[in-house]
């Protein structure tokens, strides 16, 4: 007799994860979505989710986990990359545009959280973020490119930063994933929305006390 396939560990979790993204990417908004549809596009049983998660929202918390680690590698990449830090914002930008176009769905759950009804996930999000400008503006006094700053400044420059990015999110989601003009002009319109932000911050005077 051929023994019924076991489920590798972690299997169905991954699929409710990404059964809730592939509806996501279809048009649907998080908030909206149910257990039932979520395990029916992942082609298994309802009672299987909880054994995974207490509620939709907890699996939110676990997309904002794995939206994080995305999060992290991006700036990995930075990193690696640049050599000189006047490349800094044209690399990180590329890497983000490049990501959030592998990740379409992830990038759209991102944008939907930020204000979506459920406060877990949007404040999940929040906190993803501010630690994404945390480590942003690590990299800045790594580089040197803003020492006159006040590390309260610099932190505020990071997450005017990081909050730029997240609002040229919504015009790059808002086209086509092949409409390759478009995007560019987001590219281009990004990177001089950064550029005015660090030219602003190298020419601010932080109070001292």
């Amino acid at each position: 007799m051929v023994e019924k396939q076991r489920r590798k560990p972690g299997e169905t979790r991954e699929k409710l994860m990404n059964a809730a993204l592939t509806l996501v990417g279809k048009g649907r908004h998080f908030a909206s979505l149910g257990i039932r549809e979520v395990t029916r596009q992942a082609g298994v049983v309802p009672t299987s989710f909880y054994r995974h998660f207490r509620s939709m929202d907890d699996l939110g918390l676990q997309l904002v986990d794995e939206l994080g680690l995305v999060l992290r590698r991006m700036m990995r990449e930075a990193r690696e990359n640049v050599l000189q830090a006047d490349k800094l914002i044209e690399e990180s930008v590329g890497i983000f545009i490049s990501h959030a176009q592998a990740n379409r769905s992830f990038f759209l759950f991102m944008a939907q959280g930020l204000a979506g009804e459920s406060r877990a996930v949007q404040e999940g999000i929040r906190s993803e973020m501010r630690f994404f400008a945390s480590e942003l503006a690590n990299d800045l006094r790594r580089l040197r490119l803003v020492d006159h700053l006040t590390d309260a400044d610099l932190d505020m420059t990071s997450d005017l930063v990081v909050r730029s990015v997240a609002f040229s999110l919504t015009d790059l989601l808002g086209v086509a994933a092949d409409d390759d003009y478009q995007i560019e002009q987001i590219r281009k319109r990004t990177i001089r929305f950064l550029q005015l932000i660090f030219v602003g911050a190298a020419h601010w005077q932080s109070r001292k006390d």
